[in-house]
């Protein structure tokens, strides 16, 4: 028998296959452009590396995930767990395919909720402060991170095209600061007053704002959200000026934001892990290096594998198969 964990990320879906004694034997990614066009099944590409009828559970993510609070049974969940399409966030098809082909099969499947106001799990404060603090995948990267370090009292920093930082305490998640609210990634971050005045008046969408809010707005990069952060890398390289500067920028405004999440932290923190393309990168810089410069060896650094989503996904699903009914605090409705 098999496992699989999804992640339903913001350039494609991952996929990550374990074994029956929760070995990991494969992981993959599809574009999103290639499964909303139709080119790729997410189907087709599991048959080819398992036999779907040995796959005893699967772990979705999708989206924001902020229509539900426990991991529950695609068929007790209604409008794919999602409060709206619009807005930050906005469906655009991809991931929505790969949802219907899952939710049509006879895979038996479990869907991971957002972090969110209604979430019981969390700090009161966390959701009394914010509508929205991390979606679905972030669960699953925090769950492979408190199972690749033995941690307990941790930061989780998932940063790519977004940041997203999670505290962890006593095993459990307390809250999460998400990119419209915090820190830069490549491509989203937070909307400031000058953004707030173009959505005013019209010039810009409220989404479209969030998905040019990140590094690639100081580095003046405007082009399909799948390609901007390779635009800025290969800036980048060439020691143009914005690029250092975005990167650079960046770099501040995620320290800031992991050491406020350490400063509310009721229990001293052993580490803080890094995954996502930006916190797991070694070139054209080390990403980690140019953390600790604010760190300054403070606390251990440990990086996880940009795969994290899938692969913390996959080992949910195989602890839930053998039943745990407690993943960092969220109930499972299994």
């Amino acid at each position: 028998m098999v496992f699989i964990g999804t992640d339903h990320g913001t350039t494609g879906i991952s996929f990550a296959i374990s074994d029956d004694d929760g070995n990991l034997i494969d992981v993959f990614k599809l574009s999103r452009e290639d499964t909303k066009s139709g080119k790729v099944s997410a189907i087709d590409e599991i048959s080819k590396r398992c036999n779907i009828d040995d796959i005893k559970l699967m772990i979705v993510t999708y989206a924001m995930g902020d229509g539900i609070n426990k991991i529950l049974p695609l068929d007790k969940v209604e409008n794919r767990g999602i409060l709206s399409i619009e807005g930050a966030g906005k469906v655009t098809g991809g991931g929505t395919s790969v949802y219907s082909e899952i939710e049509n099969s006879n895979i038996p499947s479990l869907i991971i909720p957002g972090l969110h106001k209604d979430s019981p799990s969390l700090d009161k404060l966390f959701n009394a402060a914010y509508s929205h603090q991390a979606s679905p995948e972030k669960v699953s990267i925090a769950y492979n991170a408190v199972k690749q370090t033995g941690w307990n009292n941790l930061i989780v920093a998932d940063l790519s095209s977004n940041s997203v930082n999670i505290l962890i305490e006593d095993g459990k998640i307390r809250g999460a600061i998400d990119a419209c609210l915090g820190a830069m990634g490549f491509v989203h971050g937070p909307i400031d007053l000058e953004m707030i005045r173009d959505i005013d008046e019209g010039k810009v969408t409220a989404n479209d704002a969030f998905s040019h809010a990140g590094a690639v707005k100081i580095a003046d990069i405007d082009t399909k959200v799948a390609f901007m952060k390779d635009e800025l890398l290969e800036g980048y390289r060439n020691n143009d000026d914005n690029a250092i500067l975005a990167v650079d920028t960046m770099v501040m405004t995620i320290a800031m934001e992991i050491f406020g999440l350490i400063g509310i932290c009721n229990n001293d923190i052993e580490g803080i892990v890094l995954t996502g393309s930006l916190g797991s990168m070694k070139e054209p810089f080390d990403f980690e290096e140019k953390l600790n410069k604010y760190f300054k060896n403070k606390y251990p650094f440990k990086i996880i594998s940009s795969d994290s989503g899938a692969i913390g996904a996959v080992q949910i699903a195989y602890d839930i198969y053998n039943g745990k009914r407690d993943i960092l605090g969220i109930e499972v409705d299994y």
